[in-house]
């Protein structure tokens, strides 16, 4: 039998997005099978548009930021379209694959992307908003297989 790792992604954003997708490509890579379960806000990495998944410069004082930048000025408007700019700027400049294509990687490496069914109604998401490809379940249906691996993380 050969390893197995679960993932909880929790959090939407644009460098929270990035941590699930890379982890589990990488284990699957490796000969792992893999289960992310998004929830809450992680859901909206499942949705077909991830144009609006952004990136907030306030509290998030590890950003490395060309200028630094008072507290005062992260809350200005526009500060995380900006923020957010600048992030996907440097991912494209470094080579770093989009969130979209990290997702698609994970789907052609059958890495098994599941989306909370209680998350889903909670937040009266239409199922036709999501990418093809993925399940919806529950927590125990995930916590079936998450029970059995090797590596667990919840990011």
């Amino acid at each position: 039998m050969g390893k197995k790792m679960a993932i909880i992604a929790s959090k939407g954003t644009l460098d929270m997005g990035y941590p699930p997708f890379i982890l589990a490509t990488t284990a699957a890579a490796l000969g792992y099978e893999v289960q992310v379960f998004f929830t809450f806000y992680g859901l909206q990495l499942l949705r077909k548009d991830l144009s609006d998944v952004m990136i907030s410069p306030l509290a998030n004082p590890a950003m490395p930021m060309p200028v630094p930048m008072p507290v005062l000025v992260q809350v200005l408007p526009g500060m995380e379209t900006m923020a957010t700019m600048m992030m996907k700027q440097k991912l494209k400049k470094k080579g770093v694959a989009s969130l979209e294509e990290l997702r698609d990687v994970c789907i052609e490496s059958d890495v098994k992307l599941i989306a909370c069914q209680m998350t889903v109604d909670l937040f009266e998401f239409d199922k036709s908003d999501f990418i093809d490809g993925i399940e919806f379940g529950g927590a125990a249906m995930f916590m079936g297989f998450a029970g059995d691996t090797d590596v667990c993380l919840f990011i």
